[in-house]
């Protein structure tokens, strides 16, 4: 017995850990500086590992009230009602909630290129088909109607990302709301806004109360730094909320995570710390790398180098672990995520000795 058909599934390729890479190359943790996975420098908001704490010793019992709690704290944050908060394990898992509610076999999707992988890895997983649109170089890798549009021809999903992973180009909200003016009815346009915190521009939910086809993405993962408690969200219209109780996973949304993203929420000064810093490191990396760098509006700057792979190996063997882009079709880039002011400097050194 085999498996069906994953030929046309590509797997993701995640930044290596810090362990991992010490392993490698025989050296403490402690020595590197890792700016590849664009993590909060800062780790997690000090409330959530106190309420991650205190919620451990209950980890025997599925969730309970932690998930509505949340639910109902992030409607009142974006002024909607708790059903429209589709809760999930990570951006990534509302992805695959909104592909669950949205996706016919066979109906095909719009993925930028270069982007995140895992909007095309879900639909295929849902048994849709992968369309792309190119982002240019030479347009500052814009995202724009003239961008996207040309190549759309009848597809159920439309991901626009703002900021951009790799890039840092942003997209505005009358560009979102014109891709969802001039495609059809029964297409859904989604904003990943997993770096959301890292700009300047309002968010995209409040197209989500005037129209029935945006949704927006939103993670705990990079401002709040609880990646590894995996805890995402989807923001989507109040006339098809109801699907998540037929698509959601039980209890996808842990108790802990829950408690942790509430508590999150409540920890401002460490969310204003990790985006002030994040605003020092790009503005610091574009004022300071010998390298060309892309005007970034989220917590990392991708940067032209020439050789990304072989660049990404020599800053790793000085102890700096950058992200090589080879993988999103930038061979010549590496993207470095923004860290502390004594992380960002040692980076620059770093590149511009070995770029």
């Amino acid at each position: 017995m085999q498996p069906r058909d994953l030929s046309a599934h590509v797997a993701y390729e995640a930044g290596r850990g810090v362990e991992e890479v010490a392993r490698e190359l025989g050296l403490d943790p402690g020595e590197l500086v890792k700016l590849s996975s664009n993590e909060n420098p800062f780790g997690p908001a000090p409330a959530a590992v106190e309420a991650i704490r205190e919620t451990a010793a209950a980890a025997h019992t599925y969730p309970k009230s932690a998930a509505t709690d949340l639910r109902e704290r992030l409607a009142d944050e974006w002024a909607v009602v708790p059903s429209q908060i589709w809760l999930a394990n990570g951006g990534d898992g509302a992805l695959d909630y909104l592909a669950r509610a949205m996706l016919l076999p066979g109906e095909a999707v719009l993925v930028p290129a270069p982007g995140f992988a895992y909007y095309a890895m879900s639909a295929r997983y849902h048994h849709g088909v992968v369309e792309s649109y190119p982002l240019e170089k030479a347009d500052e890798f814009a995202q724009t109607p003239e961008t996207v549009l040309p190549h759309y021809d009848g597809e159920r999903i439309v991901y626009l990302t703002s900021p951009h992973n790799p890039t840092g180009s942003e997209v505005t909200l009358s560009t979102v709301e014109t891709i969802a003016e001039e495609t059809d009815e029964e297409t859904l346009v989604v904003v990943d806004e997993a770096y959301g915190e890292f700009s300047d521009r309002p968010s995209a939910t409040g197209l989500v109360e005037e129209r029935d086809d945006v949704a927006v993405l939103r993670t705990f993962s990079k401002a709040y730094g609880l990646a590894g408690v995996r805890l995402g969200y989807a923001i989507v219209p109040e006339a098809w909320a109801d699907a998540y109780a037929r698509v959601n996973t039980p209890f996808a949304a842990s108790e802990i995570s829950c408690r942790a993203g509430l508590a999150a929420l409540d920890d401002e000064h460490h969310v204003e710390r990790t985006v002030e810093t994040a605003r020092w490191a790009r503005e610091y990396m574009d004022e300071h790398l010998a390298c060309p760098t892309y005007d970034s509006a989220g917590n990392f700057v991708l940067c032209e180098v020439g050789d990304g792979t072989a660049v990404a190996e020599a800053a790793k063997r000085e102890g700096v672990i950058v992200r090589d882009t080879t993988s999103f079709g930038l061979p010549e880039c590496v993207r470095v995520t923004c860290g502390t002011r004594e992380g960002t400097r040692r980076a620059v050194e770093v590149l511009n000795d070995v770029a």
